[in-house]
């Protein structure tokens, strides 16, 4: 697990030959490790865009409209539920249950928790980061 956090930690998401590395560290098979990073929601096989938005649709969150946040930002950064977009900007997820229930719903952007969220955050905080993201290129 540690291995796999390094890993997660250093490319954003854990390659295969990385997978086989760790497969012949640990004397595991990479059937094994691979089970693993597919096991935890936290470790993915996929690039992850250089903005991650995470939207909890929990049971408390679901019923407090996370499908209707998770939908506004896919469709604000053209990137598919639990995919990228095609510019490599964003990447959405849909999680299970972030520990927050009190503050549902909840939603992820970067790493930052976002309690009591409301269409309305999720479209200024993705505002904020395309705008701050046009700004560098210029």
């Amino acid at each position: 697990m540690v291995m796999l956090h390094e890993v997660q930690s250093a490319f954003g998401y854990i390659p295969f030959e990385a997978i086989e590395k760790i497969s012949e560290a640990t004397g595991e098979s990479a059937a094994e490790v691979f089970g693993v990073v597919n096991f935890y929601a936290q470790f993915t096989t996929e690039p992850k865009g250089k903005h991650v938005i995470n939207v909890c649709l929990g049971t408390a969150c679901y019923v407090k409209g996370s499908q209707h946040l998770i939908d506004e930002a896919s469709v604000l950064t053209g990137a598919p539920v639990n995919g990228t977009s095609e510019d490599g900007l964003f990447s959405i997820d849909a999680t299970r249950c972030v520990g927050a229930c009190g503050l549902a719903p909840v939603c992820q952007i970067d790493g930052r928790v976002i309690g009591a969220c409301t269409k309305e955050i999720i479209r200024d905080e993705i505002q904020a980061i395309i705008d701050a993201e046009k700004g560098k290129l210029s």
